[in-house]
């Protein structure tokens, strides 16, 4: 018995540092890391992301995870201003997946000063990221990297 505990706390902790990720994406395409390349995806692939985003189970679970966690900041922060960065990065990517259909942002979060970057599909879009991300409570400043790149027809 005492043979399994190292190598099942071993696998564990690995497991846990490779399933670790320090930036919230709001697509499946989107890029790993802020400033990282991304080629524009397919009509196609944009298309399956909008209906994805747009989906009413997939709208109704964005909404009740902001609720949620605007919820546990009211009864465990009393009012503070400071919050932790993983809820910044999680909460300002639901608003822009909900918001933005079709795009592949990755946000992340520093002291309450959000940077954003991917791509979206159209400027309209773009325009919108940071008063998007600014009605998050407790995000001071936000830095946005992304660029629009249109879907481009499979070949």
């Amino acid at each position: 018995m005492n043979k399994l505990i190292v190598p099942l706390l071993s696998s564990i902790f690995l497991f846990g540092a490779v399933a670790c990720n320090d930036a919230a994406r709001t697509d499946r395409q989107a890029p790993d890391e802020p400033g990282a390349t991304l080629e524009a995806p397919t009509t196609e692939e944009a298309q399956e992301s909008q209906e994805d985003a747009t989906s009413d189970v997939r709208r109704d679970q964005l909404d009740s995870d902001i609720r949620a966690r605007e919820e546990r900041r009211e009864i465990f922060n009393d009012g503070q201003a400071e919050r932790d960065d993983g809820d910044l990065q999680s909460e300002v990517r639901s608003k822009l997946e909900a918001n933005l259909p079709a795009s592949a942002l990755v946000v992340e979060s520093n002291d309450g000063v959000v940077t954003i970057s991917g791509t979206v599909p159209t400027q309209e879009q773009y325009n919108r990221i940071e008063p998007l991300a600014r009605e998050i409570d407790g995000v001071r400043e936000v830095n946005v990297d992304a660029i629009v790149q249109p879907a481009q027809p499979e070949s």
